[in-house]
C-alpha cells in the first residue's frame, strides 16, 4: 500500500497492512540535548521526520488569519525576561534566557468593540491579494498522483481569537461584548469558507485539520453554550464545504480536557483530535469506546509514561494495541516529545512501536 491509500484505509474504516507511522515533533532544546539529533546534524521537525523515515503527510492552505500581523518588538528589557507586543497584538513576558517557556500574557490591545472594528478593516480584510493562493505552485508541489496523504487547513474559530485577546481578555468580552465576539468567530469562518472555495476545486484532500487548544485540564476557556451556540454552527458551515468534496476526515489539535465541547465537535462535523494530550483528558480508548465510530484519534501516546522507563512504554503501547487494530486511531506522542524523555528510550518506543503495530517484523 502506499502511504496515502494506508492512512486513508485506517482512519476511514477500510483494511491497511500496518499503521500509519508518524509522530508529532520535538521539543526545541531536544535537537541540542539528545545525541542523535547533534551527531547527525538534526535541527528541526522536518529533518527529524526524514531522519526516522516517518511516513509522509503534508497539508496546504491560505492565510485565514490576521493579515498583516503585528510587527512583534520589545517595549521593556529586563535581566530574565523582556516584554514585547507580538504578532496577535498582545503584550506579553517571555523570558530571555534560552529556554522554551509560555509567555505571560498581559495585555491585548484589543479591549473594545472600537478596537475590533479598526483591526478587522485593517488586517482582516477578505479582499487581501495575500489571501490567494498559488494554485499552481501548490499543483507542482503536491501533484495528483502523490503516494501521501495531503490535507487542506481550516484554521481556527476561537482559538486565534483567544490568543489575540488572551483568555482573560476573551473572558471579559464574551460576556460584555457578545456581538463583537461573535463578529470574530463570524470573520475566522468567512475567511476559511473563502479559502476553502479557492483550493477545494483543485486538489483531491484526503483529510482536513484545525486548531483550537481552548481547554485546559479543567476544561474548556469558554462556556458550553457559547461553544454550542456560537462556534458549532461555524463548524457546520465548514463541514458542508468539505463534504461537496469527499472529505471524511477533519482533525482538531485541541489540548486539555475537551470532553465538556466534545458532542458539539462531533455535531458541527469535526471526527477527530489530534494530538489528544492524555493527561489533561484520559486514555485515548475511553473516547473510542464511547464515540466509537463518530470520534477518531491521532496521537495519544503519553509522554509522561515516555520517560518513566522501558517498562510502562510497553504497558502503554500494549493498551492502545486494540485500537490500532480496530482502525481510526494512528499512535504517536500526544504533543511535542519533551527533552526529558531519555533519547534511548525514545528511540527504544519507536522500534517498538513498530514491532508492535506491523512495521517490522
Amino acid at each position: 500500500m502506499t502511504g496515502r491509500e494506508r492512512f486513508l484505509n485506517q482512519m476511514n474504516g477500510g483494511a491497511f497492512d500496518r499503521s500509519f507511522n508518524m509522530e508529532f515533533g520535538y521539543w526545541d532544546e531536544n535537537f541540542t540535548e539528545w545525541k542523535i539529533f547533534a551527531e547527525n546534524g538534526i535541527k528541526n521537525n522536518a529533518e527529524a521526520d526524514a531522519f526516522f523515515a516517518f511516513d509522509k503527510i503534508a497539508s496546504v492552505g491560505s492565510e485565514v488569519w490576521m493579515h498583516p500581523c503585528f510587527d512583534s518588538e520589545v517595549v521593556e528589557h529586563h535581566q530574565d525576561y523582556d516584554v514585547i507586543i507580538n504578532s496577535d497584538g498582545v503584550i506579553c513576558e517571555v523570558q530571555n534566557t534560552g529556554h522554551a517557556s509560555i509567555p505571560h500574557f498581559l495585555k491585548s490591545v484589543i479591549t473594545t468593540p472600537d478596537d475590533w472594528k479598526k483591526v478587522k478593516e485593517e488586517r482582516f480584510r477578505l479582499d487581501d491579494p495575500a489571501r490567494i493562493p498559488d494554485i499552481e505552485a501548490l499543483k507542482t508541489r503536491h501533484p495528483a498522483g502523490r503516494d501521501y496523504p495531503l490535507g487542506i487547513w481550516c484554521g481556527s474559530m476561537i482559538g486565534k481569537i483567544r490568543d489575540m485577546l488572551t483568555f482573560e481578555g476573551l473572558a471579559y468580552a464574551a460576556y460584555d461584548y457578545p456581538e463583537m465576539v461573535e463578529d470574530m468567530v463570524e470573520t475566522c469562518c468567512q475567511l476559511v469558507e473563502q479559502s476553502l472555495d479557492m483550493l477545494l476545486p483543485h486538489f483531491q484532500f484526503d483529510y482536513a485539520s484545525g486548531w483550537e487548544d481552548i481547554c485546559f485540564r479543567s476544561g474548556p476557556l469558554v462556556t458550553v453554550e457559547f461553544f454550542r451556540d456560537v462556534v458549532m454552527p461555524r463548524y457546520k458551515r465548514i463541514r458542508r464545504k468539505l463534504d461537496q468534496y469527499g472529505i471524511k476526515l477533519w482533525y482538531i489539535d485541541c489540548d486539555g480536557d475537551v470532553r465538556p465541547i466534545l458532542p458539539y465537535f462531533i455535531e458541527g462535523g469535526v471526527n477527530c483530535l489530534f494530538p489528544y494530550e492524555v493527561n489533561s483528558c484520559a486514555h485515548p480508548g475511553e473516547i473510542l469506546d464511547a464515540y466509537d465510530g463518530q470520534m477518531k484519534i491521532m496521537g495519544g501516546v503519553d509522554k509522561i509514561r515516555l520517560a518513566a522507563g522501558r517498562e510502562e512504554i510497553r504497558k502503554y503501547l500494549d493498551s492502545l494495541v486494540p485500537y490500532v487494530e480496530r482502525g481510526g486511531y494512528i499512535p504517536f506522542c500526544d504533543h511535542r516529545c519533551p527533552p526529558n524523555v531519555p533519547e534511548d528510550d525514545y528511540l527504544f518506543y519507536l522500534d517498538l512501536k513498530k514491532r508492535m503495530f506491523g512495521l517490522k517484523d
